[in-house]
């Protein structure tokens, strides 16, 4: 069997394609954090705990209302969006003019809120969510059975990525909300509703993070400690494609989960700091990260 660097081949393909499926994650998390910094400005270190909110408003759909996983997907973002439009209102729109640091402390608190009433209710073992019937069973690649469920997951999140960034860049309706947040004075004066604009953005991000939340619970266990162990690695993700950059949120998300596959094959003990390794190397070079904006 062929190898490199000692490892088989065959081993390279498979670890890629797995490493999609996280970078699959990665991007659709570091997005609607992309979208929250790059609008509003807050560093929102509340993003895993709604990953973890829509995780769990599908499992609780489906326990005690009968809701499918498909209904969970067009209903657990909009619960969660939902809250996050009363956190918009009651709390950030007052950090809004002050510094970055206390929008991330706000949100830093409002995780552990979370966090901690989800594990007084739910405990901490987590609790399972089956894959849909549908897209039970796997493909066969040949050098790896795909399971079907996982190119689903893929494919929802390239296009939710994709179609996030053309709305935003290429449509009206983002360049109203570009310029809600640049300007939002003169837009205001132009007959936009600012504070609406604002908080749709807000329940948007968060509710692409619910989304996220709702593809993983067939995958992961439904935990409330599943957000607080991936929101470090997004925020990696979202420094390293320049903080505020949509299309560096989706680009680097998808690359680090790559990378992140390929390491678990050559060198598996240091698959766990990969992502960091590199986040350090890109601040070192270009502090703005790959795709933002040099000041």
């Amino acid at each position: 069997m062929t190898e490199i660097f000692g490892v088989p081949l065959l081993a390279l393909p498979s670890q890629l394609v797995l490493g999609l499926v996280n970078g699959s994650f990665y991007a659709l998390l570091s997005l609607g954090l992309a979208i929250i910094f790059g609008m509003l400005n807050i560093i929102n270190f509340a993003h895993g705990a709604f990953y973890m909110m829509g995780a769990f408003a599908s499992w609780m759909l489906l326990t005690y209302f009968g809701v499918g996983y498909f209904g969970a997907l067009l209903l657990a973002p909009l619960l969660v969006g939902t809250v996050g439009i009363v956190i918009e209102r009651l709390l950030l729109q007052r950090l809004y003019r002050l510094d970055h640091l206390y929008g991330l402390l706000l949100t830093f608190g409002l995780a552990l809120i979370i966090e901690g009433l989800f594990r007084d209710q739910f405990g901490v073992s987590g609790e399972t969510y089956e894959v849909p019937e549908i897209l039970t069973g796997a493909i066969d690649l040949g050098f790896m059975a795909l399971p079907k469920y996982r190119v689903w997951v893929i494919g929802v999140s390239t296009l939710v990525c994709l179609a996030t960034w053309l709305t935003i860049e290429k449509t009206r309706l983002g360049s109203y909300l570009r310029a809600a947040t640049e300007n939002p004075q003169l837009t205001q004066a132009f007959g936009v509703n600012v504070p609406l604009m604002i908080m749709v953005t807000y329940a948007f991000g968060v509710g692409l993070a619910a989304l996220a939340g709702v593809m993983a619970a067939p995958i992961f266990q439904v935990s409330p400690l599943m957000g607080s162990n991936l929101i470090i690695v997004v925020f990696a993700v979202v420094v390293i494609g320049g903080m505020g950059s949509i299309l560096g949120a989706i680009v680097t998300g998808l690359m680090l989960g790559l990378i992140e596959g390929l390491a678990k094959v050559f060198y598996p003990e240091g698959s766990a700091t990969v992502v960091f390794v590199i986040m350090a190397i890109v601040l070192i070079l270009r502090p703005a990260g790959l795709f933002g904006r040099e000041k």
